[in-house]
């Protein structure tokens, strides 16, 4: 971990679920953190919460706006780049496309053109989904070499910002060509992320966190739907892997990254409302949501034997430790959430433990 220490590293979309965390980890490590981001996307949410601003330089910006975008780069000069701005959700992609594709696919874009631009950043991870694949709902994981798709316009989105990723490394960052221009870009998909401060409407923990604390049934639109569930901590530290090791080793790892859970871990909507029900000491339960949705995939699996074989990452917390870890934060959020920041710098310490112990 010692790697992290006083590197400068931008971050988009830090005011997020998974920037918020990930900003914390490496102010943990001793790195010079720049967020670049709009304000928090929900209230409450874990950025305020646990004051990750208070660690770090905070930029308010779009990246849409690339002049803005671009002065952030000119101004900071980053080593390494974790692009995670992003429209996250399917069901508002339905509702706004052409927001969605302007954020996540444009977006993208911006930011690979400052990093062309600027020269000053040696690797940069872009940071997409599970959901760019072509889903066929088949019962095997998804290579990084599967052909990309994506039904709804989030996931398309995510598949374009995965191609646009790789028409840029081809053209501009071209392995081959390392000597000129001296970059290492990677795309990543990870599966179903969870953990500690999300507040995201239509995502299953927040939806059943809301109504524990309400007392109130959850609504499940598809509680028979499969996905590779794992906590927030597994996929940053596959990406802060890929990072370090583009950093130090150069290109030969720039390329697409999957980052999954283990096969047994992949449960049903409706297994993780159960457990999640019975861990918050019988919290009240979840009901079938009958009404009429936009389309969902209903089995979704990641094959990360790659990460496993040239990473030497795996995940390290089952899933049910990951929902203990989980319900410990919101219950901490509900009785003590001036503890908040401590809980949540002691959970990615206690992983941290875990992975240097093999």
């Amino acid at each position: 971990m010692s790697f992290w220490k006083d590197k400068k590293i931008l971050i988009t979309g830090h005011t997020g679920f998974k920037g918020s965390w990930l900003s914390l980890w490496l102010q943990s490590l001793g790195a010079r953190v720049i967020g670049y981001a709009l304000e928090p996307p929900t209230q409450p949410n874990l950025f305020q919460l646990v004051h990750v601003q208070d660690g770090m330089i905070s930029i308010h910006g779009d990246v849409r706006h690339y002049q803005s975008l671009h002065n952030a780069f000119v101004d900071h000069a980053p080593e390494i780049v974790f692009h995670m701005a992003a429209q996250p959700l399917v069901r508002a992609s339905y509702r706004d496309p052409l927001e969605t594709y302007n954020t996540n696919v444009m977006g993208t874009a911006n930011v690979l053109e400052a990093i062309r631009q600027i020269r000053c950043v040696k690797a940069a991870v872009i940071i997409t989904t599970d959901k760019c694949y072509e889903n066929k709902e088949w019962h095997w994981g998804y290579r990084e070499n599967d052909r990309l798709g994506g039904f709804d316009p989030y996931s398309n989105s995510k598949a374009c910002a995965e191609l646009i990723t790789a028409s840029y490394r081809h053209s501009f960052f071209n392995p081959d060509r390392y000597a000129e221009h001296g970059v290492a870009v990677a795309s990543v998909r990870a599966g179903n992320v969870i953990g500690g401060g999300d507040w995201a409407e239509d995502r299953l923990i927040p939806d059943l966190i809301r109504g524990f604390i309400l007392k109130q049934p959850t609504l499940i639109r598809y509680p028979d739907a499969v996905r590779p569930w794992q906590h927030v901590l597994e996929p940053l530290f596959g990406y802060m892997i890929l990072a370090e090791k583009m950093f130090t080793e150069g290109p030969a790892l720039a390329d697409a990254w999957n980052f999954g859970p283990y096969a047994d871990d992949e449960k049903s909507v409706g297994w993780i409302a159960d457990k999640m029900a019975q861990l918050w000491d019988n919290g009240v339960g979840w009901t079938r949501d009958g009404q009429q949705h936009p389309h969902e995939a209903g089995y979704l699996k990641l094959d990360w034997s790659r990460a496993r074989q040239l990473l030497h990452w795996r995940p390290v917390w089952r899933l049910e430790d990951a929902l203990i870890k989980i319900i410990e934060w919101y219950q901490t959020y509900q009785k003590q959430p001036e503890q908040l920041r401590t809980l949540t710098l002691a959970q990615i310490h206690e992983y941290q433990q875990k992975v240097m112990n093999g």
